[in-house]
């Protein structure tokens, strides 16, 4: 993966994007191992991202992606409800929403956990793209950072800077031989996230699959759906998708987990063995005080065109 940090961020979207048409899925959930249906539903501009739980009855269901709403991080990001309703494993769906620029859109499951299809992002993309992509003619809101803010629990670091386009860098470190050290950065664009990020599966290491499944995690997992490592060795007889597929995964999950703060970011994300406990600390840091950040809306500068993601190009909301 080329090394993007520091060059100019893409043209984005003006307005707020949504799906031109449900469409829907099925799968199993990685953790549960359990059968699990999804649709994507289009949603009116403002509507945000929404889950919802369709086994459970009434509005009791419904799941805001917002990272006020993460309750748990243990190998997976979960959403609660005031009501006690939980769905995991949002991270790949939100990164794939992140990556295309779609704002507002419903999704149901029939389950506590969404379908893990690949371990990796792309099925999503395509149905999301195969249900086409949909412009509004409202103004699309960004986070924007106003001065930089830091997490650090011993040798894990995670920061978002202010930036004129939205980026992340990432650097892992893992015993097994055939992860070890590697670090990947990208600027966030739809091209950049479909061609380096989203195809980057899930990964875990043999030895400790027994352990997760005895605590009830993973009793999904495959190598369908996830890189599995046994030290030196990667044992999926297709092997990687690319040589760092690890770091690329991380960098997808981040992408993922960021995008619970409630809309696209204009800031520079920089994590060293961070995860989804240290990316959501992130995220309540960063709103734990209004100086660290302010909401500002896109300016269209003609129906249908995106504006360059520059500071000037961009106005305060209130």
């Amino acid at each position: 993966m080329s090394d993007r940090r520091g060059k100019a961020g893409a043209v984005p979207t003006a307005t707020r994007r949504t799906i031109a048409q449900a469409i829907r899925c099925d799968g199993i959930g990685l953790h549960t191992g359990k059968p699990v249906s999804m649709t994507l539903v289009p949603a009116a501009p403002g509507t945000g991202i929404v889950f919802r739980r369709t086994d459970v009855p009434g509005d009791t269901g419904v799941l805001p992606a917002r990272w006020d709403r993460v309750t748990q991080t243990m190998h997976a990001t979960l959403l609660s409800n005031p009501e006690g309703v939980t769905l995991s494993t949002v991270e790949h769906v939100m990164a794939a929403l992140a990556g295309l620029g779609i704002d507002d859109i419903l999704i149901a499951v029939d389950g506590p956990e969404l379908p893990i299809m690949d371990g990796s992002s792309e099925p999503f993309v395509f149905l999301l793209e195969s249900a086409g992509l949909r412009d509004s003619e409202q103004p699309r809101r960004y986070l924007r950072l106003r001065r930089t803010v830091s997490i650090t629990e011993g040798s894990k670091t995670a920061s978002l800077s202010p930036a004129d386009h939205f980026s992340v860098s990432v650097e892992i470190d893992f015993g097994a031989t055939a992860v070890a050290r590697q670090s990947g950065a990208v600027v966030v664009d739809p091209t950049s996230f479909k061609t380096e990020i989203s195809r980057a599966r899930t990964f875990g290491f043999l030895e400790e699959v027994n352990y997760l499944r005895a605590n009830g995690l993973a009793l999904g997992g495959s190598l369908e759906n996830a890189v599995v490592v046994s030290g030196q060795n990667v044992m999926n007889p297709e092997g990687l998708r690319f040589a760092d597929e690890f770091v690329r995964h991380k960098i997808l999950d981040c992408i993922g987990d960021l995008y619970l703060a409630g809309g696209p970011i204009l800031g520079a994300f920089h994590g060293v063995r961070s995860g989804h406990a240290l990316n959501n600390k992130l995220l309540r840091a960063v709103f734990a005080d209004a100086a660290n950040y302010e909401w500002v809306e896109a300016v269209p500068v003609a129906a249908g065109v995106g504006i360059p993601m520059d500071l000037p190009a961009v106005a305060a909301r209130a």
